[in-house]
């Protein structure tokens, strides 16, 4: 088996990266996801709503690749507004555990000036391990 591009089948198609890539021991390194739809929408422009969307596009992936969230290692958080992660945590939490539940891998957060897309406030990258 050869490294596999995973792309959901209902999505539309990135542009110059791979949403995820498969190697063959399993491991699917995950590009940053953003707050937006499958067709590369944003539905909304607060911090929660985007973070909600943007776990559901990893777990999607994760799903395509044939796995779950419970296969996520390794989370990296790249935010905008540190003001809106700390002043949110109850919402962050609940967004959170509606997406992955309980399953909580190794994470870091790291606040940036500004993310590619300019209406995304928040960027999440991940690692999984698919048995």
């Amino acid at each position: 088996m050869t490294t596999k591009t995973i792309q959901p089948d209902d999505w539309a198609p990135a542009r110059g990266y791979a949403n995820g890539m498969l190697t063959p021991d399993g491991t699917l390194q995950i590009g940053g996801q953003i707050g937006w739809n499958k067709d590369q929408v944003f539905e909304t422009h607060d911090f929660v709503g985007q973070l909600e969307q943007t776990l559901r596009n990893i777990a999607a992936i994760v799903e395509a690749a044939g796995g779950k969230v419970t296969d996520i290692t390794r989370l990296t958080w790249f935010i905008t507004d540190k003001r809106a992660y700390v002043a949110r945590q109850k919402e962050v939490g609940a967004a959170y555990r509606a997406v992955f539940g309980k399953h909580f891998p190794a994470m870091s957060v790291v606040v940036v000036s500004g993310l590619i897309e300019d209406d995304a406030l928040i960027e999440i990258e991940a690692t999984a391990h698919l048995a």
